[in-house]
């Protein structure tokens, strides 16, 4: 069942737009706000993200920051009554998919719904394989022969990453700008700490080794 989070602070407006999907045939949760919406997410997988701008505690801009740079590709839907094209800019610039402007037509909702499930299904599909090693991006899952193991967003992008260009040197800087965003603010060490947590997760599995290139960065090796 596709799961799709509305986060939007009317109730009003929020039970109708539950009411429309539903209808679809989706299954619906419902947050009043970004902070609600993060902590549905913390026990709920979601597979695309309906959201209001302008809300208390978190908006929406916020909210899919949080997400990115959390790195999670949840797909999300911008819905609100700032139509300005400055205002759609800040939108996908935050890693927004689309946009909706308020009021809200109930039937162009579900196309663009749609049409996101339909282009994020097409994404998650896609598998790595090294070796006897398979990446799924569906699940977030590496497995092989005697091993299943379930890696965070961003380690699974961070290793994805590696393995699609083996042999390839990459910076600290350029994995940052690539999984966290050329203005991101966290630290190039951050990637230091992510490829630790790699190390030790895919210890057991035979087929690649990720090496520290000394002065330079990292790149992936297959054995």
């Amino acid at each position: 069942m596709t799961n799709i989070l509305v986060v939007e602070d009317n109730e009003g407006l929020r039970r109708l737009m539950g009411i429309h999907l539903r209808r679809a045939g989706y299954q619906v949760t419902e947050a009043a706000d970004g902070l609600d919406a993060l902590e549905k997410m913390e026990h709920s997988r979601m597979h695309l993200i309906v959201t209001d701008v302008m809300m208390p505690r978190l908006d929406g801009y916020g909210l899919v920051q949080e997400l990115r740079s959390a790195g999670d590709k949840t797909p999300v839907l911008m819905v609100t009554v700032k139509d300005a094209l400055e205002d759609k800019r800040t939108g996908f610039h935050a890693g927004a998919d689309d946009y909706l402007t308020k009021p809200v037509d109930f039937e162009e909702l579900l196309l663009r719904v749609e049409a996101l499930l339909r282009r994020c299904d097409m994404q998650q599909t896609r598998l790595t394989r090294v070796g006897g090693c398979t990446l799924h991006a569906d699940t977030l899952l590496v497995t092989g022969e005697g091993y299943s193991l379930e890696l965070r967003p961003r380690e699974f992008s961070l290793l994805e990453t590696l393995l699609q260009s083996p042999q390839k040197i990459f910076t600290r800087q350029m994995l940052m700008d690539e999984l966290w965003g050329y203005d991101s603010e966290s630290d190039p060490r951050t990637v230091d700490t992510h490829i630790r947590r790699l190390r030790e997760k895919l210890a057991a599995v035979p087929d690649f080794e990720i090496q520290t290139v000394r002065g330079l960065g990292y790149r992936a090796v297959v054995k």
